[in-house]
């Protein structure tokens, strides 16, 4: 999400609570909603009801079964949401067939030009050869969407497909063929419609139509289109404002496969449980299991290591990364030196005479005899807003702020509007304005706004927030899986203000929906690709290095490490013809589970079906496009299997690079193929030689036309506590 938002919009959520399904149980302090989960029917129920009442047979026989289930799941898993005591869950824990009963929780949402810097243009490449994503649904688990904004226009869409059983909660002329469908299971029975703006913003973003002249206070201006702008949209309200209660979530994942989606968008985490006590892990590999894509945001727990959220491997974890478009606003020193910066608030009629420069630290509490008609440095916080910290400099009649990054924040600068002139600079440039404050008595500068430009050679960055591997419940799953634009972000938004139809965002939950075009325009190219072969396409295509042909930074502009950047930045054109693929079945990741030492029980919950552990496998040797390798035993050997997908006879030769410190054997060194869809298989054999931290590299097999490069890392296990 944007992350300027969120203490405002939790004070706004708090303060005033919207009715939800439970609204009528809040005078009994004793019940609150859990997540009932059961073990598979022995029968299947041919139809909703008789579901039902199987359910409420579970609830205590005094109550009123009607009124006390929420929601009676079908499609995630088996069970339901209700309203119980304590100690009524104790009780049922006694009946046959329950498995587990989890209290509902919170989650948080991670909050034009993004389609030509991924390299999509209209009438050719990959938007010609995907017909920009005609015929695909991607269904949104967000806070509601604007019917009536320009980007759900239906200029040039065809029909919904004949599969679609999806519903429309808005006045009929508000859905139409591009905005297929939409409700609401925050407030049933009222209009899901987006009063905060990140479901109007990610929809958008997604799969948004064209429109001309977008633009956030005149910079950025264009043409905004989402990445498969040919897609259908469906929204899921699930979210009042940033906060997403769980089993609400479960119900729109539930709806979704009901209604037919392709795609489905999760743009919100909470932590890194193991997957069986994981919600989103539990519904996203039902949805899995019948052939929808799912794209999650990675979160937004960046620089710290270990914080990457959402890593079931049957998903698409998605970081965030800068494009090469900048709205500029750069410090000009008494010395001569200028530092680019950012700033959305333009102006044009700022003196470009040079003012006195002082140093107002964190900028909370500011004395106007000090910084009147001058330009005030502040710092960055967590406790205080960019934005309210502009307006303190403003009210005590500063003529400008410098905004500072703190150390952990690094080159990552938002594009934010502000109340008085202003420039947004990187860690390192702030310490060099600091330094030649120190050096003279009078330190002078102004703020120099030049516009959208575009081009920045270290594109794409890693935004500082975006979360970081190992993920802990899993760690021989590298995640996250890729980066994608999620920085500075122009699209849809539904609350005009100054007539401003557009709005920038920032966040994984950003980057997440637009990976989700991606993969909407790769499913409308091969209808035949299974989820894991369309994660694969993505992610052995993605780019490693950045404008400037040096390997892809962070926020510190060293090299990012794989923990950061999974297998790189994405590539649609390439990921449409990725030449070999990594599949994998549903039942594949049974003996996965089984290795994570998780209970029949555990599994059982999370794939729905009973599932006895009789063979189980390593988490890295599951068939994944990527090696995470925690260093036990050496040496240790892994196999992975190949489909070919490009050329019918084709060979392909292996090459691996980096992993200083581990001795990596390929076995056999040449995989040949006489027809498409042709499997082959091959070894790798990892021995650890002088290991103390990571070592990383890269797998990659090489073919007349393709590349396909697998990352690969090996480190330390972590103990999880």
């Amino acid at each position: 999400m944007d992350l300027k938002f969120i203490s405002t919009i939790l004070c706004f959520v708090l303060l005033h609570s919207s009715k939800t399904f439970g609204d009528h149980f809040t005078n009994q302090s004793d019940l609150e909603t859990y997540i009932v989960y059961l073990e598979s029917p022995d029968q299947l129920f041919s139809n909703s009801e008789d579901l039902l009442l199987w359910h409420q047979s579970f609830l205590p026989t005094n109550s009123n079964h009607s009124s006390r289930i929420l929601y009676s799941y079908r499609h995630v898993f088996n069970g339901f949401a209700a309203m119980l005591s304590s100690d009524e869950v104790k009780e049922m824990e006694k009946k046959p067939g329950f498995l587990s009963a989890r209290p509902d929780r919170l989650f948080q949402l991670h909050s034009t030009h993004s389609p030509n810097f991924l390299g999509l243009h209209q009438n050719v490449g990959l938007w010609n050869a995907s017909n920009s994503g005609k015929g695909v649904i991607i269904g949104i688990l967000d806070s509601g969407i604007d019917p009536q904004h320009p980007s759900f226009n239906d200029n040039g869409m065809p029909n919904p497909p004949l599969k679609w059983k999806g519903k429309c909660e808005f006045n009929v002329t508000n859905c139409n063929k591009k905005l297929i469908g939409a409700r609401n299971f925050v407030q049933p029975g009222e209009f899901p419609i987006d009063e905060y703006g990140h479901g109007t913003h990610t929809s958008s973003t997604a799969a948004g139509n064209f429109v001309d002249g977008a633009n956030f206070y005149g910079n950025a201006n264009g043409t905004a289109v989402g990445i498969a702008p040919r897609a259908h949209v469906a929204m899921y309200k699930v979210c009042g404002g940033i906060l997403c209660r769980v089993w609400m979530i479960l119900v729109g994942i539930d709806v979704a496969i009901e209604d037919g989606v392709d795609i489905i968008v999760v743009p919100f985490g909470l932590g890194h449980p193991p997957f069986y006590d994981d919600a989103i892990a539990i519904s996203t590999y039902s949805a899995m299991e019948k052939g929808i894509f799912v794209s999650c945001s990675a979160g937004n727990k960046g620089p710290d290591s270990g914080t990457v959220m959402n890593g079931a491997p049957w998903i698409l974890t998605v970081g965030a990364s800068t494009t090469d478009r900048k709205i500029s606003a750069v410090a000009v020193l008494g010395n001569g030196s200028e530092y680019e910066g950012e700033s959305a608030f333009q102006p044009t009629n700022f003196s470009r005479k040079l003012l006195p420069l002082v140093n107002g630290e964190d900028c909370e509490s500011l004395n106007r005899s000090n910084v009147e008609g001058k330009i005030v440095l502040c710092y960055t916080s967590v406790h205080l807003s960019s934005y309210s910290k502009g307006a303190r400099v403003k009210n005590a009649g500063g003529a400008g702020m410098i905004l500072i990054n703190k150390k952990y924040r690094g080159s990552t600068t938002f594009s934010d509007y502000y109340v008085v002139p202003t420039t947004q600079v990187g860690y390192n440039d702030g310490q060099e304005i600091i330094n030649y404050m120190k050096s003279t008595s009078t330190p002078v500068g102004t703020i120099s706004f030049r516009g959208t430009t575009f081009g920045d050679k270290h594109a794409p960055t890693v935004t500082y927030y975006s979360s970081r591997g190992p993920f802990m419940p899993s760690q021989g799953i590298l995640k996250p899986d890729i980066i994608g634009p999620g920085l500075n972000i122009l699209a849809a938004w539904p609350i005009p203000k100054e007539g401003q139809m557009f709005q920038i965002l920032s966040g994984t939950s950003i980057s997440c929906p637009l990976l989700a075009g991606v993969a909407a325009l790769l499913k409308s190219a091969h209808p035949d690709w299974s989820p894991a072969a369309i994660k694969s396409a993505i992610m052995t295509t993605a780019d490693i290095i950045n404008l400037r042909n040096d390997p892809i930074q962070d926020e510190t502009l060293e090299p990012a490490d794989l923990l950061t950047i999974g297998s790189g930045h994405v590539n649609p054109s390439r990921a449409n013809d990725p030449g070999l693929v990594y599949d994998i079945q549903p039942e594949d990741y049974f003996p996965y589970l089984c290795g994570l030492n998780y209970t029949d029980d555990q599994i059982s919950l999370i794939v729905s079906k009973k599932v006895h552990c009789t063979t189980s496998i390593p988490q890295s040797e599951l068939n994944y496009p990527s090696f995470s390798i925690p260093t036990k035993s050496s040496p240790q050997t892994y196999t992975r299997t190949v489909t070919n997908v490009g050329e019918a006879s084709s060979s392909y030769t292996v090459k691996v690079f980096g992993l200083k410190g581990v001795e990596v054997t390929v076995q056999p060194k040449i995989l040949k193929f006489t027809a498409l869809n042709q499997k082959a298989s091959y070894n790798v054999t990892v021995k650890s030689l002088d290991v103390t931290g990571h070592s990383q590299g890269y797998i990659i097999w090489s073919s007349d036309r393709h590349s396909v490069r697998s990352p690969i890392i090996v480190f330390p296990h972590i103990s999880v506590m």
